[in-house]
């Protein structure tokens, strides 16, 4: 007997999976998380999600899901954090793969559910867009959570949807939310976070590095991902909150749609009628773009500068944190070289890294 828990939209979703399951059910049992490889541009350099196809060494645990070991590789120029979370996290992590629609990720649903017959199902989504209606302006990411929302709905078997630190994924305004979400089930601490420390601090999720934050007391304005967005670090930011699934669902017009899908592609299509746009069309566009500038070395003494100024400019925004993605995208250097920016940064500015954020001087 074992948990289950599918990671809503990503990679950060099973960060933040493991510090749940910690939380409510203690370091005794394993559970198997069921995330995306879908590094979106971060550490990855092709546009959207990764399949079987792209790793070697992935091992089955039913006929349509694989499990992502440790010794897993990712077929170059593909890339993947999984092998490398595989590695420091105490639970199982098996590839959701989208390239079957919603209809082949609920076919891997009911055949884990069947192999593994868990104690609990639970949906995690950090910042809550998968409570999207579809139409919001901030709304970034809809394609992703729609898709695993759709899948649990059709699956025989009771699934609970969990939000973790409401509007903190910056796509959903938590006033908006407020009215959403269900029962409390509780409200990471410092001491929660004990157990994917060592993850953050090479991870590049933004909305789990923020949570995470949040749960060791930190307050203020971070700034995030490549258009600077602001997002309020508050009391609400540790919560965890229960949704009822089906009430979901009714506000997901794009999950409701893709429900019968069997390939990305058809999803893809419904996420621009509907939404206006695909988070992998966004990919696809940057990725061109970062071929032809290519990232810049890091050199001590320009990133230092660079850093001064938009830290400058930052604090005239009301701005007191930020994420390492962040910077990365401010000072031009590539997401292959985020370990290298943060080791040089805290170096030479030990004391403005308040894990996982960077605090603006």
């Amino acid at each position: 007997m074992t948990r289950l828990i599918v990671a809503a939209g990503g990679g950060g979703d099973a960060v933040a999976a493991a510090m749940l399951h910690a939380a409510l059910y203690g370091d005794d049992e394993r559970a198997v998380i069921l995330t995306y490889a879908w590094d979106r541009l971060l550490v990855d350099p092709l546009p959207g999600p990764r399949g079987p196809h792209d790793f070697t060494g992935l091992e089955p645990l039913t006929r349509s899901v694989l499990s992502v070991p440790p010794q897993a590789r990712p077929i170059p120029p593909a890339d993947s954090t999984l092998p490398r979370l595989a590695a420091e996290l105490p639970h199982t992590l098996a590839l959701l793969d989208p390239h079957h629609g919603a209809q082949g990720i609920t076919r891997q649903l009911e055949e884990l559910v069947d192999h593994l017959t868990p104690r609990s199902v639970d949906l995690l989504d950090v910042g809550g867009d998968i409570l999207a209606g579809g139409d919001e302006p901030t709304l970034k990411s809809p394609l992703a959570d729609a898709l695993t929302l759709a899948a649990c709905a059709q699956t025989n078997t009771p699934v609970r949807l969990l939000i973790a630190g409401p509007g903190l994924d910056g796509e959903i305004p938590p006033d908006d939310l407020r009215p959403l979400l269900g029962p409390h089930i509780h409200t990471f601490t410092t001491a929660d976070t004990t157990s994917i420390a060592a993850v953050l601090d090479w991870h590049p999720s933004e909305a789990t590095a923020m949570l995470t934050a949040t749960a060791r007391g930190i307050r203020g304005t971070c700034e995030v991902r490549d258009a600077g967005l602001p997002v309020s670090l508050t009391d609400e930011g540790p919560t965890v909150h229960e949704v009822d699934l089906d009430n979901a669902l009714d506000r997901n017009t794009l999950a409701r749609s893709v429900m019968t899908t069997t390939t990305l592609t058809e999803a893809e299509a419904y996420s621009r009628e509907i939404c206006g746009f695909s988070e992998i069309d966004y990919e696809r566009d940057k990725a061109a773009r970062l071929k032809q500038q290519p990232p810049a070395k890091p050199d001590l003494a320009s990133v230092l500068f660079r850093l001064d100024e938009f830290q400058a400019e930052a604090r005239a925004r009301g701005v007191t944190h930020t994420t390492l993605r962040r910077l990365s995208e401010v000072l031009r250097l590539g997401g292959s070289r985020r370990d290298e920016l943060r080791s040089l940064m805290v170096s030479a500015r030990p004391e403005q890294y308040v894990a996982p954020l960077w605090r603006i001087a």
